[in-house]
């Protein structure tokens, strides 16, 4: 597939020697040494905040080291820029995307280095190798697609398109398969295999323990800015990564669903839901319940949940709440009848990263917390608190922007401002994307807790296994339209897969 490495397999390729990066007070990594080897993939795993995208926005030159040095094939670096990381051979996919939304995905990836011809810009043949790449990854992609058309999933698949084609020697994944469907992520794996074949390699961060299992050679864990040990992927197990990431035992995932012996009462109902992407949708929520919403990318899942908060106008169809019929042609027509969206897209859509944390925590009940146009501080500060230790949500002060916490820390900040608001209805749209085990456990615990105090809720997830631990019952669907529903008794990751290929 590929022919631009020479480094012979095996050799240390990086060697970071006591790097530390301080934020405030806080270290965010702290006298870190670590090494890797040529042609490699290697995970690194931890909890959110435990450095390991700050070590590798270090390798990308996206962050200066306070203090430290970077061996990169023998030449050393007390810091590097972007440029001469891609000079290096470094390219990193953000878990954050990096993205123009008004240009297309082929002008996104030729972004900089355009194709010229004799007089113009050449855009057939950056199409034609725009369409040659993703061949090449199996993938299927539109080159004149605009990006801000596309969802997250189909976003990411840029992101990788563009690391791939500046045919890198060392790629850094940064949560790649996040936003994608087990299919796609399967599809995925096979790429990371043959760039591995290529001799190029792979620094591998994902929350999926299963993933780094899989795939890698070797994992290094980190807790709270420092590495704790590296293993050779074949000597440890789940349990014991789960025990280095958090220092404690993690038992029992998913919390113990007791069945509600009284008759719940259906509070939500949406009846023949159309617009350009949904083709008649029809279901109820009943209190008490979480129902999963399951599919493949582009099925309608999210749609739906958009439908419903008033996000995406429906040209036919109605929405009942407690059997009424209610007009909801916007986000606060949804809020004001007991509605909450946690979004799949934080960055674009659930924080204004610009505005400080405490001020994300707060937008939502701003009137609870203010008398006469007068925000009560000593209120604010409290509830900023409870927030920070709900969700153990790693920040030195409230006052930063919220784009300086990591991922995981900011989807925490999403959570928060939308359990504050004490709907009645809740929709969680890949409400633990990017998202650490310990963590993950805690966010499925309030999931749980909503259900048993008779909340309604609809759980959106690319994860089968989120999908079938939490969810009483599952609606599949498949381009637009549901193609089957199914008890938690009777629900398997194969019924699903097969509904949401479009069988019956």
């Amino acid at each position: 597939m590929t022919d631009w490495v020479r480094t012979m397999p095996g050799d240390n390729i990086v060697s970071i020697k006591h790097i530390s990066k301080l934020y405030g007070g806080l270290h965010a990594l702290s006298d870190t040494s670590w090494e890797l080897k040529q042609g490699e993939i290697h995970a690194l795993a931890g909890e959110n905040g435990a450095g390991k995208s700050t070590l590798c926005k270090i390798l990308s030159g996206a962050i200066t080291p306070d203090c430290g040095e970077i061996c990169i094939n023998g030449q050393s670096f007390h810091s590097l820029s972007p440029q001469q990381a891609r000079e290096q051979g470094i390219g990193m996919i953000y878990q954050e995307f990096f993205l123009i939304p008004e240009l297309t995905v082929y002008e996104n990836i030729f972004l900089g280095k355009e194709i010229r011809g004799r007089f113009a810009v050449d855009k057939k043949e950056m199409i034609r190798q725009t369409n040659n790449l993703y061949r090449r990854l199996n993938i299927t992609m539109n080159p004149l697609a605009a990006l801000k058309d596309l969802s997250v999933a189909q976003c990411q698949l840029v992101e990788i398109g563009k690391a791939v084609k500046e045919k890198a020697k060392i790629i850094i994944m940064d949560e790649p398969t996040a936003a994608l469907t087990e299919q796609e992520a399967q599809s995925f794996f096979g790429l990371i295999s043959e760039l591995k074949a290529a001799g190029v390699t792979i620094i591998y961060i994902s929350h999926r323990l299963e993933e780094m299992l899989e795939l890698t050679d070797r994992i290094t864990v980190m807790r709270d800015g420092c590495i704790i040990k590296t293993v050779m992927t074949k000597e440890t197990n789940r349990n014991d990564l789960i025990k280095m990431m958090i220092g404690r035992e993690l038992q029992g995932e998913f919390p113990k669903r007791y069945k509600n012996q009284t008759e719940q009462k259906v509070i939500l109902k949406a009846a023949c839901l159309k617009n350009k992407c949904l083709k008649d949708i029809s279901f109820e929520v009943h209190s008490g319940e979480i129902l999963g919403l399951a599919g493949l990318v582009g099925a309608g899942r999210t749609e739906i949940g958009r439908a419903i908060f008033g996000a995406d106008i429906l040209e036919s169809g109605d929405i009942f709440i407690n059997g009424k019929k209610c007009s909801i042609r916007s986000p606060m027509d949804a809020i004001k009848h007991g509605i909450a969206l946690i979004p799949e897209d934080r960055k674009r859509q659930g924080v204004n990263l610009d505005q400080s944390i405490g001020d994300n925590l707060c937008i939502t009940t701003l009137k609870k917390r203010s008398h006469f146009l007068t925000i009560n501080a000593k209120k604010e500060r409290g509830f900023i608190n409870e927030c920070r230790n709900m969700l153990r949500i790693k920040m030195d002060t409230a006052n930063l922007p919220v784009s300086s916490l990591s991922g995981g820390n900011q989807q925490k900040v999403v959570l928060c401002k939308w359990l504050a608001t004490m709907a009645d209805i809740f929709i969680f749209d890949e409400p633990t994307r990017g998202i650490d085990i310990g963590a993950k456990k805690e966010i499925y615990e309030i999931i749980n807790d909503l259900r048993n105090q008779g909340k309604g809720i609809i759980m959106i997830s690319s994860e089968m296994l989120e999908v079938l631990g939490l969810c009483d019952r599952i609606i599949v669907l498949h381009e637009g339209k549901v193609t089957g529903e199914l008890r938690d008794t009777e629900a398997t990751q194969e019924a699903i897969l097969r509904l949401a290929a479009g069988g019956d």
